[in-house]
């Protein structure tokens, strides 16, 4: 049987903490701002770093896990 889980959470998570797309953190012109679509270098480096902590919380900590058949 397969583990779905680590698959899940890590997609979900790329598509939720995608820069630009819900919230950027920092933004252009503000400390937060949403859904403008747009990106930096920094921005990218604050996500990538909410993004694998959340994924170690999940994987690791937390030990989701989901069986498919």
């Amino acid at each position: 049987m397969a583990d779905w889980g680590p698959v899940l959470v890590a997609v979900v998570l790329f598509v939720l903490l995608s820069p630009g797309l819900l919230f950027q953190l920092p933004g252009r012109n503000r400390f937060i701002e949403f859904g403008n679509f747009q990106t930096s270098g920094v921005s990218i480096l604050i996500h990538t770093a909410i993004f694998f902590g959340l994924v170690a919380i999940f994987l690791i900590a937390i030990g989701i896990h989901v069986s498919a058949g």
